[in-house]
């Protein structure tokens, strides 16, 4: 399965904000935490992380399909990892590998080559 990553932009945020509520949507029915469950988010909340300069939001895509998203932090300090948060995947393509942190982790060595001693924090 090959598994690439599409930046995404300010433009996305309501895709973004789908995704992210039906990844998230089941686990909100049970446990019905409406303080911090990431299905229970508006979109302000995307739309203001989208605009932060140390956020970088990529959809995961299987060919031309978008089946869910990751979220990158960098700060850009020296010595800091960078740090996913959060990573999620639609509920018709979860167990199936797809947010395998290897395969992502290729995927960003690649877009990050550019990066001196790029390190992820999973």
């Amino acid at each position: 399965m090959e598994i690439e990553l599409l930046r995404a932009n300010i433009d996305d945020a309501k895709e973004l904000h789908t995704m992210h509520i039906d990844s998230f949507i089941e686990l909100f029915g049970k446990y019905q935490d409406f303080d911090t469950s990431p299905g229970n988010e508006n979109i302000e909340k995307v739309e203001a992380r989208l605009k932060q300069d140390f956020t970088y939001f990529y959809f995961i895509c299987i060919g031309l399909k978008k089946v869910g998203a990751i979220r990158i932090v960098d700060k850009k300090e020296t010595g800091k990892n960078k740090r996913i948060s959060p990573i999620f995947v639609l509920p018709e393509f979860q167990g199936k590998g797809i947010d395998d942190y290897r395969e992502l982790e290729k995927e960003l060595d690649l877009i990050y080559f550019a990066y001196d001693g790029l390190r992820i924090q999973l």
